[in-house]
């Protein structure tokens, strides 16, 4: 590898670069063998001898090491092209999405992402404080979710508000909400998740048409003040894909 191309690909840890450039990186010869069957257009591939032969640039372990965005380097890299999704003015009506608020632990997000993927939720909704999800560490979490799961990033009260004029259910987990496994749970909708520490803004709560929570067993058990947002969130679609489909 060239010092130029060393350089380019570890300036694709910042997000502004990732931005400006319209690419992420993606590592791992799992991971990067799943992006080349999908529909992703991979601008280039280095790898370690005996692995995607033919279609990487061979380096070496040290190089791979210099240019790996992951504490233990993989035995291969790829830069792929973002995804582009045309994002909807609102919620669909007619099948869950998800939304979130603020969620700034890449760990977190990528599980959530791969947590959409496993129940079918295709879209998830994202405030633009919400962490990015090409960060390298989200990309990684998803374990390939992130190629079947759009993620759009929008100023998120506002499409809430759009969201419940027009009829679309909007659940928010909060505290003070129906339990899940008693309230009414419609077919379609968008269920918000907010930040680790703070939750939901006032902003997005505000266009709550259903509050719901998650209760703590016994009820009255004085045990951890609040779930982790990616553990509260297979909770909730798991209640929701036991009891309704779409």
């Amino acid at each position: 590898m060239t010092k130029a191309e060393i350089q380019f690909v570890r300036s694709l840890a910042d997000k502004r670069v990732r931005d400006a450039e319209r690419l992420f990186v993606a590592e791992g010869d799992k991971l990067i063998g799943e992006i080349l069957q999908s529909s992703l257009r991979v601008k280039n591939i280095y790898a370690l001898e005996g692995h995607f032969e033919g279609r990487a640039e061979r380096v070496t372990a040290k190089e791979m090491e210099r240019i790996s965005q992951l504490k233990t380097a993989s035995t291969s890299l790829a830069v792929v092209e973002q995804p582009r999704h045309k994002t909807p003015a609102k919620a669909p009506a007619d099948r869950l999405t998800l939304a979130l608020d603020g969620v700034q632990n890449p760990g977190n997000l990528g599980t959530i992402i791969r947590l959409a993927d496993w129940f079918g939720v295709e879209d998830i909704f994202c405030s633009e404080d919400t962490a990015d999800c090409f960060n390298p560490k989200v990309v990684q979490a998803t374990m390939g979710a992130i190629l079947r799961v759009r993620v759009h990033y929008l100023p998120l009260a506002e499409f809430l508000r759009r969201t419940a004029a027009s009829g679309v259910v909007v659940y928010g987990t909060m505290l003070d909400g129906d339990n899940i496994y008693d309230a009414e749970l419609k077919q379609g909708g968008v269920v918000v998740m907010g930040n680790e520490g703070k939750g939901v803004s006032a902003a997005c709560a505000d266009n709550f048409t259903h509050k719901l929570l998650i209760p703590a067993y016994p009820p009255e058990r004085q045990g951890s003040e609040s779930l982790n947002v990616a553990m509260a969130t297979g909770i909730v679609c798991a209640e929701f894909r036991r009891r309704v489909r779409g």
